[in-house]
């Protein structure tokens, strides 16, 4: 059986995620800032050394697989800069930092993006200090940002995977990643209370052609595909789980 380990799997996509993995009797090495075999705030560089540590000292032997899966989402009322660190950095960096571990059992990622992140601008100014690695300077530019820093930081996931899917395939490790739409989750159901949101997730799904919310185990089942060898040639990927949305509203774009 496999060593996966994976990030946010409290709640949502990574609680669901975690029971399915269990389930197939797979070993799980959990971190998020609670409820988990490893306590961490991936927002932080103490944190980030904290989780690769424990992932390190619980896994010896190497991993199998990693669902970098704990952030925060558009519209929660968190800072920008909150929202860049733990999305962005605390993904990234548990990737690199995990790299030998994947690279002793020819492991596998599936890094979390989003459908919106193709909503954001190519122009945006937190994409150039996010794909250095600049963690500072994108913190200031995400403290200018308005509203955007959600999408820009999941295009720029989406875009650090492509780049370095060739270099880490070298290490036989599989990068990909998954663009789920609106999932009803705790932190979704929760953005129902803000002033208009439920009317604007309700005129998104008029624009999907499965009329309706994805449920988190349709977005487990991907990742697991995505983690296992029936997938073993699927390298650089964006998996689009959001019924529809994209492909209905960029019909001419790959």
């Amino acid at each position: 059986m496999a060593t996966i380990a994976l990030t946010g799997g409290a709640s949502g996509i990574g609680a669901t995620l975690s029971e399915q993995l269990r389930r197939d009797n797979h070993t799980i090495i959990n971190v998020d800032i609670r409820d988990a075999d490893v306590i961490a705030d991936l927002a932080t560089n103490e944190g980030r050394n904290t989780a690769l540590a424990e992932i390190a000292a619980r896994a010896p032997d190497g991993l199998d697989g990693f669902v970098p899966l704990a952030g925060l989402g558009a519209a929660t009322g968190h800072p920008a800069t909150l929202i860049t660190a733990l999305n962005y950095f605390g993904a990234v960096s548990l990737v690199e930092g995990l790299r030998p571990l994947l690279a002793k059992k020819s492991g596998s990622v599936v890094l979390l993006c989003s459908n919106s992140a193709p909503m954001s601008s190519r122009e945006d100014p937190l994409l150039a200090p996010l794909l250095e690695g600049d963690e500072t300077a994108a913190l200031k530019v995400a403290e200018q940002e308005t509203g955007m820093e959600y999408m820009a930081g999941k295009r720029a996931l989406a875009y650090w995977m492509r780049k370095n899917s060739f270099d880490y395939a070298r290490d036989g490790i599989r990068i990909n990643a998954v663009a789920p739409g609106p999932i009803q989750t705790p932190m979704v159901e929760a953005l129902f209370e803000k002033p208009g949101m439920k009317d604007a997730v309700d005129t998104l799904l008029r624009m999907t052609p499965i009329e309706r919310m994805g449920q988190p185990h349709e977005v487990a089942n991907a990742i697991r595909f995505l983690l296992g060898g029936d997938a073993g040639y699927i390298c650089g990927s964006v998996l689009f789980i959001d019924g529809g949305y994209d492909a209905a509203t960029r019909p001419e774009s790959l």
